[in-house]
């Protein structure tokens, strides 16, 4: 069964209608959010960390007088 077919009988029965349900799509929603941005994180510290060190090791090597 697909996840529309699983869903459906419960948006025909209102259930996005009440307060309730709702605050459930709204979480539900958030939760999609947070999982989306933790990913973009982790890829933006990795981005991030490479850059530490390629700066760095620039740094160390016009340091020593060899210049680019």
């Amino acid at each position: 069964m697909s996840v529309l077919g699983a869903t459906l009988p419960v948006l025909q029965a209102g259930v996005l209608n009440t307060p309730l349900g709702q605050l459930l799509a709204a979480l539900v929603a958030l939760a999609l959010v947070l999982l989306v941005g933790r990913l973009f994180l982790r890829m933006a510290w990795r981005v991030v960390t490479i850059g530490i060190v390629l700066v760095a090791a620039a740094l160390a090597v016009s340091m020593l007088g060899i210049g680019f």
